[in-house]
């Protein structure tokens, strides 16, 4: 236990000393949607794709379920299941909220307080049929859906739009539903 008191903060530290992918390709500062109700965006998502990340290892059939708050907070519930389609339920319960009142396009996300996590909407269909999440460091990212499929078609334009924001898209994995 002393050593992973030794350990994690120094892994906080070497971390933060990493250049993000924003920095090694010396994009500029990555731009959000004009505006998102969040009344709207509440409700179910499927991720279709995302980057890997370690937290989400081993999961299939994602899922994120947004809940407006009378604090006018949100409660996020990620459910996935574990090694296969019908693996185990995992779920992982957060919170998120709001840091630009403007747009309502950048929110942070809790799921370890006292640990909040960049949370930006950077595509977001106008029918509210899918949404692009990512992080200014471009080292996240999620395509969402209200379904858990799309057509070719409209998935192909999602990542013309993310590869037109600097995102490489060699990391990107779809989800299996």
């Amino acid at each position: 236990m002393r050593e992973l008191l030794v350990i994690l903060p120094l892994m906080f530290v070497v971390a933060a000393c990493a250049p993000t992918t924003t920095e090694r390709l010396d994009l500029p500062p990555l731009e959000v949607v004009e505006s998102v109700d969040l009344g709207r965006y509440t409700g179910t998502w499927y991720e279709l794709a995302s980057y890997p990340q370690s937290f989400q290892e081993g999961c299939f059939a994602t899922t994120a379920t947004y809940t407006l708050r009378a604090d006018g907070e949100i409660d996020v519930l990620n459910r996935c299941r574990k090694g296969s389609l019908q693996g185990e339920i995992d779920e992982a319960h957060g919170r998120a909220r709001v840091v630009d009142t403007q747009t309502n396009a950048k929110l942070e996300v809790s799921f370890f307080r006292p640990f909040w996590g960049d949370y930006w909407i950077i595509d977001l269909a106008q029918d509210y049929s899918h949404a692009v999440v990512g992080h200014p460091s471009r080292d996240y990212l999620w395509i969402l859906s209200r379904t858990p499929t799309m057509s070719d078609e409209k998935y192909q334009g999602i990542l013309d739009g993310i590869r037109a924001k600097g995102y490489p898209l060699d990391r990107l994995q779809k989800t299996q539903h």
